[in-house]
């Protein structure tokens, strides 16, 4: 079947929906500068939007596999995070000027019209370099298969996860035998954790940091415990909301419970927060990119995932995925070098994992080299027990069902608005946006896309 055409106003209209209005502007980085005049035989384009520490450690596995592949010249260009970013890469794909690799968050990739801003992976190609279905967690590699084809390969997934401080809760009395927290399996134990370890808590400090006015950890933090309580979002057929306000109720009331009881404060939200965790705050909720920061900062201190008070183990996890955006006249020896190219980072992700990231190609992590790695070996279990969104064309980190259902959260959490309130809100804004047709489907007309 053809690849239907996206037009440009049908492409700008779709992506005033689907992105956050920004600048399309990007900084091109990397090593690979001088890629396009080498001398090499094959030359792969590849875009990412890994900036800081992890920046350095993708420029380093980049160079590693330009010293062991000669013959390929890899030109990388890091673009600004974000809605630039995926605005970018669907302009490129529609206009076919697109890298021949590039990355995006697995869960945008089924609002990114598979099949026509985005080529299929060639499994078997990816097998010819070492990369195969069964090196995954099954539930990871599906979620990058849509309509019988592979559209994601995951590098990683990264996850929200609870940090303490062992010092504190060692004071407290909250560690078990092994040196780490003791488990919790109930709202009421892990509320009876926060009083013993605020108790052991420097004065000025406060016992947990959860960003209590930021929408996206808001979000996080509600889809990881409603999926502990076995909470859906939508029928098989995403035809029917199927979302569970009575278990959204009781998810919202654990979260405000933290600001109620005395254990969060809203004035120390966001990085504030890790301020504090600095300074001896027992606790903060957030993502395993700050582990380089607090391990170069040489706390004493653990990571879990986030705890399981509901009695089924989930903590949100998001996974960094390599794309093949659309070329028409994709194939040939470039192709194949992407592949190649992707297959390499995925089997040498040991370097990624140093950013806290959880390397999705399983053997690494049965490595004695992983599971040396301290806290990173703590929360591995999160990989068989992924909270992630709907795959829906309309979620995905940062995406808009974070943005329409993150703010409700928020004003739970904030007292602002009532639980009950505030799951009739998410019931009705989730009713909503499936009703909304993708802008970027190729069918639907830039009028008719989302607002």
């Amino acid at each position: 079947m053809g690849r239907p055409d996206l037009n440009r106003r049908q492409l700008l209209g779709g992506l005033g929906g689907l992105f956050v209005a920004g600048s399309f502007g990007f900084a091109a980085l990397g090593t690979g500068a001088d890629a396009l005049a080498s001398d090499a035989d094959t030359r792969v384009r590849y875009w990412n939007l890994f900036s800081g520490g992890d920046g350095s450690n993708m420029i380093a596995m980049l160079d590693a596999f330009r010293a062991a592949n000669p013959n390929i010249a890899v030109k990388d260009s890091t673009l600004q995070w974000g809605s630039p970013f995926y605005t970018k890469l669907a302009m490129a794909a529609a206009g076919n000027r697109a890298p021949d690799l590039g990355v995006m968050h697995l869960g945008r990739v089924t609002g990114f019209a598979p099949g026509r801003l985005l080529d299929p992976w060639d499994t078997g190609l990816l097998a010819k370099y070492g990369v195969r279905e069964e090196d995954y967690n099954p539930t990871l590699w599906k979620r990058g298969v849509i309509d019988g084809k592979l559209y994601a390969l995951p590098l990683d997934i990264h996850v929200q996860l609870c940090f303490y401080r062992k010092d504190v809760l060692k004071k407290a009395g909250l560690l078990g035998d092994d040196g780490r927290i003791v488990p919790v399996t109930s709202p009421d134990e892990w509320f009876d954790v926060l009083k013993e370890a605020k108790r052991a808590t420097k004065k000025g400090l406060q016992t947990i940091g959860m960003w209590n006015a930021d929408q996206n950890f808001q979000w996080w933090f509600f889809v990881a415990f409603y999926t502990q309580l076995g909470g859906t979002w939508f029928n098989a057929t995403d035809t029917e909301v199927t979302f569970d306000t009575d278990k959204a109720v009781q998810v919202l009331r654990f979260l405000r419970r933290h600001v109620t009881d005395g254990y969060s404060d809203p004035g120390f939200g966001g990085l504030a927060s890790a301020e504090q965790f600095l300074n001896g705050s027992p606790f903060v909720w957030e993502g395993n990119w700050s582990v380089p920061v607090y391990s170069g900062a040489k706390l004493d201190y653990g990571a879990t995932p986030l705890p399981p008070v509901f009695g089924r183990p989930a903590t949100h996890a998001e996974s960094h995925s390599f794309v093949l955006p659309h070329q028409s006249d994709r194939g040939g020896a470039t192709n194949e070098a992407a592949h190649q190219l992707a297959a390499y980072v995925v089997q040498h992700a040991q370097q990624w994992a140093a950013g806290g990231h959880i390397p999705a190609y399983t053997p690494t992590l049965s490595t004695a080299a992983y599971k040396k790695l301290d806290p990173q070996s703590e929360y591995v279990a999160a990989m068989d027990h992924q909270a992630t969104e709907p795959k829906v064309w309309f979620a995905g980190s940062t995406g808009i069902l974070a943005q329409r259902v993150g703010p409700i959260v928020v004003s739970s959490t904030m007292g602002s608005a009532k639980p009950e309130t505030a799951a009739g809100r998410m019931k009705k804004a989730l009713t909503q946006l499936l009703a909304t047709k993708n802008p970027m489907d190729g069918k639907t007309a830039a009028e008719g896309g989302a607002a």
